[in-house]
């Protein structure tokens, strides 16, 4: 499983609208990093979700529903969209200026490069910012451990 940071400006698609949605693509990213992560992201990896310029924190969890395809939004040249549903909201959102100040944070895309939409978390980050939001993930989102083979 891997992780995500996905942007959204939320007087454009907030959290809230892809609760009531249940699932949404996610298009119109025009950015050639964004987009090979989009490109990157597998059924099952789990997003956090950003609300940018209004808020500027961490609101909630999604999921990736489908990889990659042809974005439909893109009038020409090589785009891709994913379409993610929605897991739980955080239970307290997650500042950017908290993000910031976290010491484990300070390799993250958000700290480093705040203008990607869609940058990839790794497991420590992840769960970082998930203990700042007092969440967890559901059970059911859980990677599971393999088991070493007995001889």
């Amino acid at each position: 499983m891997r992780y995500w940071l996905v942007k959204s400006e939320p007087d454009v698609f907030s959290f809230d609208q892809l609760l009531t949605d249940g699932i949404a693509r996610w298009d119109g990213v025009r950015n050639y990093q964004a987009r090979n992560n989009l490109r990157a992201m597998r059924v099952g990896d789990l997003c956090l979700y950003y609300h940018s310029n209004i808020g500027l924190e961490i609101v909630g969890i999604a999921r990736v529903r489908t990889e990659f395809y042809p974005d439909p939004t893109a009038e020409k040249g090589d785009w891709s969209a994913v379409d993610l549903e929605p897991l739980q909201p955080l239970n307290r959102p997650v500042s950017l200026a908290e993000v910031k100040a976290h010491p484990a944070l300070q390799q993250f895309g958000l700290v480093r490069n705040p203008r990607l939409s869609v940058m990839p978390a790794t497991p420590e980050e992840f769960f970082v910012l998930l203990a700042l939001g007092e969440t967890e993930i559901p059970r059911f989102c859980k990677p599971q451990r393999r088991r070493d083979a007995e001889f």
